[in-house]
């Protein structure tokens, strides 16, 4: 996701004009890495959401309502001794850092005023949420960073706070006098996109491609045709006009859709992916990020939940599919028995060419045109009677299994089509009230069992409904 510091600085700006000024009510921990400020303020009440959550690392107002657990964590409770009746008195971000400080006046245990900065490092797998005093000396951090696990910044309670370590790259105030030289000391066939985002910090990938898209209308292109093109000159004009853009505030909340899903966001509208997607504006950034994160973290909870059920219906469809493959493969087995049967009559018309102990019998086979000669394998140990009644005994089995594989056959296919129908209204369940659903219909199919001290829910009763002869339903 591009939750590079542009959209950071693009947030930070709106949330700076709802926060500044505002006093922070209440404070919870509703999951290991989220926190979340109940904050009354001038510009009206809010939900401030602060994840530090790999993958997911934002801050941003919501509307949703997260379970909090029944004991809180301890890190909640720093937070709630530091932090409840609070004011915020500002929001700043360092340049081109994925990092937003909460300037907060709070009060003692003896009532004066003290000074707090909540620092929220948003910053892919590495992010954390850090309470400082008014000196940086950390009070405490969601992740503790000690020695062992970084020998370049810890984050312990006790050590003064550092910002975490600047790469030394370009950025969008430097990269312009220094492209054209850049350029012709890379390696041509490297990416123009790949280029830029080694040689500058601050913007994401997407954004890399989006400047080279507007440059020179093609994303893909190399150094080598930026430097054959212009030497540079349109990627220099567009990186300016983007930092522009970025001094001023313009920016605008977009969502980049497929197929009706919302895939990623950004900061403008984008060129670089032409009629495959599309871009919808949101009505802010913190709705952007409320409404994309509420949706991925519902498609993931239907992914975990719906996974228990789909490898159940496909192990049973697999093991149907074996079953019918084998069922089929003994029912052609049977399609012989009318031989069996012909080899029973002829023993039984020459019984008196037989006797124990002959392996085998050359007979006229009458129902043969012309009559040729057939030899019937025997079995030594059998009188020639016996032999007969095993072959009519083999023919009878047959036409048994023939009729009952037959219907297990066709059984086993219709089981095959339901399931695989069920396969498919998992793909397409929209909700969890949709997979509870199928999993009471493959419990009442005999498919899951239920868990031990589990019982299935009544489905609620519906009053009777009918129609009068006149059209009024009653």
């Amino acid at each position: 996701m591009p939750f590079d510091s542009v959209f950071l600085t693009a947030l930070s700006g709106e949330l700076r004009t709802r926060l500044v000024g505002a006093r922070i009510d209440k404070v919870n921990q509703p999951g290991r890495d989220t926190v979340v400020l109940n904050i009354h303020g001038p510009a009206g009440d809010g939900r401030l959401l602060i994840t530090a959550g790999t993958g997911s690392a934002r801050l941003n107002f919501t509307n949703r309502r997260p379970e909090n657990p029944a004991s809180p964590p301890m890190f909640c409770m720093l937070l709630r001794k530091h932090l409840v009746g609070a004011r915020i008195t500002g929001v700043t971000q360092p340049p081109y850092e994925r990092l937003v400080i909460l300037e907060l006046d709070a009060t003692d245990a003896l009532g004066d005023t003290v000074r707090r900065s909540l620092i929220c490092e948003l910053m892919g797998r590495y992010a954390n949420i850090i309470l400082t005093d008014g000196e940086g000396i950390i009070l405490d951090c969601l992740r503790r960073i000690d020695g062992e696990m970084s020998d370049k910044r810890m984050v312990l309670p006790g050590l003064r706070y550092r910002l975490p370590p600047a790469p030394e790259r370009y950025t969008l105030e430097t990269m312009p006098d220094a492209l054209l030289r850049e350029l012709e000391s890379a390696d041509l066939s490297m990416p123009l996109d790949a280029f830029l985002g080694k040689k500058m910090t601050g913007l994401s990938p997407t954004l890399y491609r989006e400047l080279c898209a507007r440059a020179y209308g093609d994303s893909t292109l190399t150094v080598k045709d930026a430097l054959f093109r212009d030497e540079g000159a349109a990627l220099k004009e567009e990186i300016i006009s983007f930092r522009t853009r970025m001094e001023t505030g313009d920016f605008t909340p977009t969502l980049i859709m497929q197929d009706g899903t919302a895939t990623d966001y950004t900061v403008l509208p984008l060129t670089q992916f032409g009629m495959l997607r599309t871009c919808e504006t949101a009505e802010s950034f913190s709705a952007l990020l409320d409404d994309f994160y509420a949706a991925r973290d519902l498609r993931e909870r239907m992914r975990q939940k719906s996974l228990s059920l789909t490898r159940t219906v496909k192990n049973a469809r697999d093991r149907t599919a074996r079953r019918l493959a084998n069922q089929k493969t003994e029912l052609a087995a049977t399609e012989k028995r009318e031989e069996h049967r012909i080899c029973g009559d002829l023993l039984t018309s020459n019984l008196y060419r037989m006797e124990r102990g002959m392996r085998s019998v050359t007979v006229e086979d009458y129902y043969a045109e012309g009559m040729p000669e057939k030899t019937i394998l025997l079995d030594p140990l059998k009188t020639p009677q016996q032999n007969a009644a095993k072959y009519y005994k083999d023919y009878a089995k047959a036409r048994t299994a023939a009729k009952v594989l037959t219907d297990l056959i066709s059984r086993g296919e219709t089981e095959l089509v339901y399931l695989e129908s069920v396969l498919d209204e998992l793909d397409r369940a929209e909700s969890e009230k949709d997979l509870a659903e199928i999993r009471d219909e493959l419990i009442s199919a005999g498919y899951v069992t239920l868990k031990k001290g589990e019982r299935r829910k009544a489905a609620s009763s519906q009053p009777l409904r009918y129609r009068t002869s006149t059209g009024f339903d009653v």
